[in-house]
Parts: C-alpha cells; structure tokens; sequence
C-alpha cells in the first residue's frame, strides 16, 4: 500500500500499516480460536503447556501477565478440564501446572484452525518470506506493557 506517482492514495505509515493488518489478523484468529472453543489468552496459555508442567510463576512470566491474572485463565481452563494445577511434592507452597488429554485435544483442534488461518493470510509468501517476516517482527520494538487484551 503505497503512494501512487500521482499523488491518488496518501503514503501508508509503516505504523499504522502494521496496525491495520494487525486488527483484520487478530479478527480471523478470534474466529478461529472460538471455531476452537478457546480465548486467545487460553489457547496461548496451553501452547505454553504442551512441552509438559511448569511453575504457576514460570506461566506467568512466560505468558507476561500478573500472577492474579494467570489464577482466572487457570480457573477457566481447570473449568473446562483442560489443564490442571497440583501442588509441587518438592515445596508444597508452589503449584505445578499441566496439560490435561483433553486440552492436548483443545489444543490441537486450536492449532489446526491457526494453521488454517495462517495459511490462507500468507499463501502469498514463500516458506523463506514468512521466516524472514517472522524475523522481521521480532525486532520491533514492543513490550507485554503496551499490550490492551480486549478479551
């Protein structure tokens, strides 16, 4: 989307370029996800637990949410039997956190529909182009702070 020689479409502002594809991205993955049955926040939380249980505190450090904001994403997900929280037998003050079968088969519905997604938003770009994208929006400049979830 850029200016035409004459002057007919205004320059895009990388800004407000990235914001917009931003917004249309984050609208098909919405679909997906409740396509899904899961939140965005719930689908990442138990993209984090698939390699197996992890710290209550690691979670929230990993997933950059307030520890209070991680206790209701657990909630819910205990709710629906798609992860579990148990004690740590080491120090019983800590919570471990895992997937359960049916949140691997959550997880895996939610990972099918993204791919979809995905695929069709940049079918227009070869395997190499999406590494180097992928590359590319690493290195702007963000933080978790900035972040508004409109969930």
């Amino acid at each position: 989307m850029t200016a035409d020689r004459d002057g007919s479409r205004p320059p895009q502002r990388l800004g407000l370029l990235l914001a917009w594809h931003g917004a249309v991205t984050q609208t098909r993955m919405k679909h997906a996800l409740g396509a899904a049955g899961l939140t965005p926040r719930h689908a990442m939380t138990l993209m984090h637990l698939e390699g197996g249980p992890i710290s209550q505190r690691a979670l929230a450090d990993r997933l950059e949410v307030d520890p209070s904001v991680l206790v209701g994403i657990l909630n819910d997900l205990e709710g629906e039997g798609l992860a579990e929280r148990r004690r740590d037998p080491a120090d019983r003050r800590r919570h471990n956190v895992g997937i359960t079968p049916a949140g691997q088969t959550a997880l895996a519905k939610t990972n099918a529909a993204l791919d979809e997604v995905e695929d069709g938003m940049f079918a227009g770009l070869s395997a190499q182009e999406r590494d180097h994208l992928r590359a590319l929006l690493d290195r702007v400049n963000t933080s978790a702070d900035d972040f508004e979830c409109g969930e």
